[in-house]
């Protein structure tokens, strides 16, 4: 079993710890390919940098689908681009927001996330509604810290998101926490064993949700808004994007990683 597993960002240190949480948990027989775009921002804080992050990652989920890969792991908590994935895709896609979201829900009846600034927590809330989550999740919280600043122990940032907790616990009675960044995918066991209730990493749910899907056989279904894009061009810089023949086009998009 082959998990793509792509960070919408441009970030190679980002996409080492996320390929490290992946295969922590991935199974014994499932090979992790853990890829970034060639082009966009080096972290995703708000709309303007997700608009600029989706045609670089839609490139590499195009080249993992020609590679054979048996589902795809979207690793930005916004699920960055997923009903677009989906739609390119014929394997199962999976954001990672939206499974931590699900597997929380499993485990408690009210659950927070923690994010890294407040600028994140209108997209999360809008998630949450979308996937009819809403009402299980107590409050979305934001420990005030930029995405790379995570990678920069003297940030204070795992103490900042640490307060976070157990003001979630205190305040809003959250009986499990959701971290809402892939950068703090190596954070969730510590911080479950600190505050004494389960702590979700939507790396690690993502990974394991998508060998569940492939193991059941289930692929994306192609009726309704995930039926491939009707062929048309696309002109300048998105060339290599135009569909035809209902696939998207094979050209090369900036470059390797």
């Amino acid at each position: 079993m082959l998990i793509h597993v792509v960070n919408p960002n441009t970030s190679r240190s980002f996409t080492d710890k996320i390929d490290h949480a992946a295969r922590a948990v991935a199974s014994p027989g499932t090979e992790i390919s853990a890829t970034q775009p060639a082009m966009g921002p080096v972290s995703i804080e708000g709309y303007y940098d997700e608009a600029y992050a989706i045609p670089g990652m839609l490139a590499r989920i195009r080249e993992a689908e020609a590679l054979g890969a048996d589902a795809h792991v979207i690793a930005c908590f916004d699920d960055t681009g997923l009903d677009a994935a989906r739609q390119l895709a014929r394997a199962p896609v999976i954001g990672i927001g939206e499974a931590a979201y699900h597997v929380a829900s499993l485990v408690a009846g009210k659950f927070a996330v923690v994010t890294t600034l407040a600028l994140a927590i209108p997209v999360m809330e809008h998630n949450l509604v979308r996937y009819g989550l809403a009402t299980r999740c107590a409050k979305v919280r934001a420990a005030g810290i930029p995405v790379l600043a995570l990678e920069d122990p003297a940030s204070g940032g795992v103490e900042r998101i640490s307060a976070e907790i157990e003001a979630a616990k205190r305040d809003d009675h959250a009986e499990a926490i959701v971290l809402g960044c892939a950068g703090m995918a190596d954070l969730a066991a510590d911080l479950s064993a600190k505050h004494g209730l389960p702590v979700i990493d939507g790396v690690a749910a993502a990974v394991t949700l998508a060998e569940s899907l492939v193991r059941l056989g289930v692929r994306t279904s192609k009726l309704g808004g995930y039926a491939p894009p009707p062929p048309k061009p696309y002109l300048g810089s998105f060339a290599p994007f135009s569909v035809e023949g209902g696939a998207v086009g094979g050209g090369a998009v900036g470059g390797g990683a």
